[in-house]
């Protein structure tokens, strides 16, 4: 026996996957998997906030997520490469299902269906028969022009002693089907060209390769610039006030390319007007745009959702930021017991070494980074009648403490009071190891909690809130009177002194000296913790109410606890009085009474001391004076598939109308000639109809009864019908 040959099979076996292949890539299964994907990913684009630098994800959701996103291209879903090539699978998928099913879908628009016989007609549901009067000639002739009046289509059939009339209405059904199909290709080829397609396909066959860092626009080579003629692209321009630029960034890869304008735009004035709740109302840009070919100048003003189209290049207003704003400032010391300030200035945007200022800085080889400058700060905050219980340190743990004092400005626990708190400048102190703070720091003083104060903002990394030190202002409305006490708190002399002083005022009389004394020492004791000069370990508390608390758990059995702090803070209370009162005397100011306002300000001065050992800085920088710029973040864009997508949008709005709302409907009427002898007295005709739909309503229904009722008047039969217009059967009804 011989062994059957399979080379046949070898043969075959290549255009059977190809035919599976295409088989799988048009089938309805596939399309709807690819747009499950595609609804899935615009779900993750839209909430996961796009185009972020790396960091900020690092900080938002640590390192292992924004490694994840990274690694799948989810920050930058809509021009990651799976997803375009998604959409061009879903571009191949639905044109293959047009190529397959469209010619069929037209041939059966166009086809008539003639060949059906009078034995196929009674087969169908819906369906009637008449013995009409009319002779077939006339009968034709008026069922002719009764379906033609209702909107048919009809085609008649001679055949032998008979005429089939062939009506159809609603083809374009069928229609939909192809245009919204289309549509679906349609606008993804759009969004392929409005998507970083073209930039791609520059990087792949032109040799473009993002650039990665910081440059000077004008010394970056051509391998980092696209043409002034590229067709796709979507950028963004950063112009402060007064300045001009002829580039648009954009964001590719892990880098960034340079796109050449075949304009140049500049910034006149920036405006923006703000709600009560501090959202921008209104920003618009006046703005000259100078074309490099002609020098033709036009001025326009760009607002937000009406942009300027200038050589197909459509600008948007985007955003607003500081342009480098002058500031100036007033430096305080924080550490140590000098209380000299100094003057400081910077532009925002820019750096500046924080040396030569006589302070702890100097060692510190810090570096001043200013990130921002805001004008208006509408913020939240609501006076309250209590103040938080500073005595209580003892009962609380480190972090209530910070949290009740380093806490945010506004408590969000209390009804919201919406406000302008003024000017607020955002910057970092560097050290020479890289190692940086951010800090936010308001010009004026707000009112909380009934007491004047400065706020001054500090946090460890952008992921975390600030946390604000509520220094409270003197008389003349400075943080001056503060700083002065800070100073002399860090004076042992000076600590000594008001020690002695409010013992001497507690105790008064010669008899009582030993007790002075005692009072005397306990007091210098409370300020030497609470100044944070007894600190031996590293890990100790550095000083404040941390350093009295650690201090009372460590040296107090906890039930006497709450009766040592209440005294020991009492004394602290009085001691830091007559610190005040001395510094006050050596700057030549008068007495202050003892009220409670000044009761107030010391309560507060005393809390914000405690606060500002864990302020970080070894200055702070309070602003001065400044002089604003603005800038405008223009996004630049070029979208050749937007009248694509218009088109598809267009398509598909048809495609789904024709569907849902156009009926396709077929009536076939078979009228045959009948003798005398068929009817017994007279010659007359048969008239069989029969009718057919691709979806049967209620709506269909109605139709077919009232047009089957027609035809048996038209043709001269008599019509009864039952009361539901169905036979006892459920089939309809014959007319004679």
């Amino acid at each position: 026996m011989s062994t059957p040959s399979t080379s046949g099979l070898h043969l075959k076996t290549p255009n059977r996957v190809l035919r599976d292949g295409v088989e799988l890539m048009s089938s309805m299964r596939f399309a709807i998997t690819l747009l499950t994907v595609i609804a899935i990913a615009s779900i993750i684009g839209t909430v996961l906030k796009q185009n972020e630098p790396y960091p900020n994800y690092v900080n938002q959701f640590g390192p292992f997520w924004a490694d994840l996103f990274h690694a799948l291209s989810l920050q930058k879903v809509y021009s990651s490469w799976w997803f375009l090539l998604i959409l061009s699978f879903l571009v191949v998928s639905t044109s293959l299902c047009i190529a397959r099913n469209g010619p069929k879908m037209i041939v059966e628009m166009r086809s008539w269906k003639d060949h059906v016989r009078e034995r196929s007609l009674r087969s169908f549901h819906h369906r009637g028969e008449f013995d009409a009067p009319r002779g077939r000639g006339d009968a034709v002739g008026r069922l002719t022009a009764l379906l033609r009046n209702r909107g048919y289509r009809v085609k008649p059939v001679e055949h032998d002693g008979a005429t089939l009339l062939a009506a159809k209405a609603g083809a374009a059904n069928k229609l939909g089907y192809i245009l919204a199909h289309s549509a679906i290709v349609v606008i993804c080829i759009g969004g392929l060209l409005d998507g970083d397609m073209l930039i791609r396909a520059q990087m792949w066959f032109g040799g473009k390769t993002p650039i990665d860092g910081n440059a000077i626009i004008s010394d970056i080579p051509a391998k980092h610039r696209l043409s002034t003629s590229n067709p796709g692209f979507r950028g963004n321009a950063f112009v402060p006030e007064g300045a001009t630029v002829s580039t648009a960034i954009l964001n590719v890869a892990d880098g960034a390319l340079v796109q050449d304008l075949p304009f140049t735009i500049t910034l006149k004035k920036f405006t923006v007007d703000y709600y009560s709740t501090g959202m921008p109302k209104l920003f618009a840009s006046d703005v000259i745009v100078t074309d490099r070919a002609t020098g033709k100048k036009t001025e326009a003003t760009i607002k937000v959702n009406e942009p300027l189209i200038v050589d197909g290049v459509a600008i948007y207003q985007s955003s607003f930021e500081d342009g480098g704003s002058r500031l100036k400032f007033v430096g305080y010391p924080m550490a140590g017991s000098a209380h000299a300030t100094f003057p400081f200035a910077g532009t925002v945007g820019g750096n500046a070494a924080l040396g030569g200022t006589g302070t702890d800085a100097d060692k510190d080889g810090l570096t001043v980074e200013f990130s921002d400058f805001r004008l208006m700060n509408i913020e939240n905050v609501t006076d309250a009648s209590g103040k938080p219980d500073a005595r209580g340190v003892a009962r609380k743990s480190l972090n209530q403490t910070l949290e009740s004092h380093l806490g945010a400005a506004a408590n969000p626990d209390k009804d919201k009071t919406l406000r302008n708190v003024g000017p607020s400048v955002q910057y970092k102190l560097r050290d020479r190891n890289g190692q940086a703070r951010e800090f936010n720091n308001y010009m004026v003083p707000v009112q909380l909690d009934g007491q004047s104060v400065f706020l001054a903002g500090m946090r460890e990394s952008p992921s975390e809130p600030f946390r604000y030190l509520r220094i409270p202002a003197d008389e003349q409305g400075s943080v001056g009177g503060w700083m002065r006490l800070r100073a002399a708190l860090q004076d042992r002399a000076m600590r000594g002194e008001a020690a002695r002083r409010f013992a001497e005022i507690s105790m008064p009389g010669a008899d009582k000296a030993e007790l002075r004394k005692q009072l005397a020492e306990s007091a210098l004791r409370a300020m030497d913790l609470f100044a944070g000069a007894t600190r031996s370990q590293p890990d100790a508390p550095p000083g404040g109410f941390t350093a009295i608390a650690a201090f009372l758990e460590k040296s107090v059995p906890p039930a006497e606890q709450q009766k040592a702090a209440d005294v020991l803070l009492k004394i602290l209370n009085g001691s830091m009085w007559e610190l005040w009162q001395l510094v006050r005397a050596q700057d030549k100011q008068p007495v202050i009474p003892n009220d409670a306002r000044s009761g107030a300000f010391l309560q507060q001065a005393i809390n914000a001391l405690s606060d500002s050992f864990f302020y970080g800085a070894p200055v702070l920088l309070q602003l001065d004076d400044f002089q604003e710029v603005k800038a405008s973040v223009f996004q630049m864009t070029r979208a050749p598939g937007k009248n694509i997508v218009y088109l598809g949008c267009l398509l598909l709005v048809l495609g789904v109308f024709a569907m849902f709302y156009i009926r396709e409907r077929r009536v076939w009427i078979w009228v045959k000639d009948k003798s005398a002898d068929d009817v017994g007295h007279s010659a007359g005709s048969h008239v069989l109809m029969a009718m057919s739909t691709q979806r049967r309503t209620l709506d269909f229904e109605k139709e077919f009864m009232a047009l089957r009722d027609d035809i048996g008047r038209a043709s001269g039969a008599e019509v009864s019908r039952p009361d539901d217009g169905a036979s006892p059967d459920g089939t309809p009804p014959v007319a004679h």
